[in-house]
């Protein structure tokens, strides 16, 4: 998804919230954000803290005017902006992204933080707008996908790998008007002289190298309250003792998926019994963003809900195949990418199933008695 809300000032003000005691503590960030006090970043960090603090996005948009779309950006681009800073941008561009960019470094949030400020060095070298910012992070990102497989000609990074592209779009295009744009848009960023005669080739070579698509990614979402599942504790099996009841721990589920957390930062959460569900070896869920997943063959559009999801990896899966999208280690995290040849490291399981939680219009309606059938 591509949220680009502007960096300007939204319109103050809002109503306040119906239990404003459970505020009081919050007041002076809530304030702060009210008088758009100092930069989009101390902004994005404030909405972060806010959302932490247990304050929903309408909750903190009702009490400063910054509408969801516009949190949900300036707290990812502030996440980037502190990963700059911690990764040893140069403080020209960390200055040149302190009053206007969020938008820009929003779209930096897919990249590793060595790949964030090479970008955004890149993007203030070359005057590159927030558009120019999704497709230098998407080329990127294909780039270090790809490893050791581009043309030793591409190798001024991150200038060539931009290029590198859209010499390989441009080889796939057999519109002339297109493939002419992206020819010329290789040249643009083209650093090497060896890079730069490669793309030129393709001024007088018209032969057309097409590549397999991207499969789409394996969404699923919960429909009904049925099929959303609820963890109960077991004591154990008769007989037993008081002492063996009492000391059951309580389980409270949490969040759109109903999870249960466990000592230390580990939780449960259950699935349906769905066929691809049973059919995981090694199972292993984890918890992200829509915006963070790979774009796959589904375009998202800037109006698209970001929602929280749950990805379901089965370890067990680590062989590699053209249709599917695979976990790997990538500098220190690990990452989730489509792959259209065997890659150069090591798998560590395969996505089969995006979760989206069930859309609840009023999450106490399937909690009346009425509602439950006899």
């Amino acid at each position: 998804m591509t949220a680009k809300p502007p960096d300007h000032l939204p319109a103050s003000g809002g109503a306040s919230s119906s239990d404003p005691s459970a505020l009081a503590d919050l007041q002076p960030l809530l304030e702060s954000l009210r008088r758009k006090e100092g930069n989009w970043v101390a902004w994005g960090q404030a909405c972060q803290t806010l959302q932490k603090s247990g304050l929903s996005q309408q909750q903190i948009f009702e009490e400063t005017g910054f509408e969801p779309i516009q949190q949900n950006q300036m707290t990812v681009a502030a996440q980037v902006y502190s990963s700059l800073v911690s990764g040893g941008a140069s403080e020209s561009v960390l200055k040149r992204f302190e009053q206007t960019g969020s938008d820009s470094l929003y779209e930096l949030r897919i990249l590793t933080q060595p790949e964030r400020v090479a970008a955004a060095t890149l993007l203030v070298e070359r005057g590159i707008d927030s558009e120019g910012a999704h497709e230098v992070a998407k080329a990127l990102k294909e780039f270090a996908r790809l490893l050791a497989r581009q043309p030793a000609e591409f190798a001024a990074y991150p200038d060539d790998a931009v290029a590198y592209f859209y010499w390989k779009l441009a080889r796939q295009q057999a519109d002339l008007q297109m493939r002419s744009r992206l020819i010329a848009q290789a040249l643009r960023f083209a650093k090497s002289d060896l890079a730069r005669r490669e793309v030129e080739k393709l001024l007088t070579d018209f032969s057309i190298s097409r590549s397999r698509q991207a499969p789409r990614l394996p969404f699923y979402r919960l429909e009904s309250a049925n099929d959303q599942p609820r963890i109960l504790p077991v004591a154990g099996k008769l007989p037993l003792t008081a002492s063996e009841l009492q000391a059951v721990p309580l389980a409270v589920s949490e969040g759109q998926f109903q999870m249960v957390r466990f000592a230390g930062a580990g939780a449960w959460a259950a699935l349906p019994g769905w066929q691809v569900v049973l059919a995981a070896e090694d199972p292993v869920l984890i918890l992200t963003e829509s915006n963070a997943l790979p774009e796959g063959n589904a375009p998202q559009s800037a109006s698209e809900e970001v929602e929280e999801v749950l990805l379901l990896i089965d370890r067990a899966e680590r062989q590699w195949d053209a249709d599917g999208y695979f976990v790997v280690e990538r500098a220190g995290q690990i990452q989730i990418d489509w792959f259209e040849a065997a890659p150069d490291l090591a798998i560590l399981g395969k996505l089969t199933l995006v979760l989206r939680p069930k859309k609840v219009l009023d999450e106490g309606y399937n909690k009346e008695l009425w509602q439950i059938d006899e």
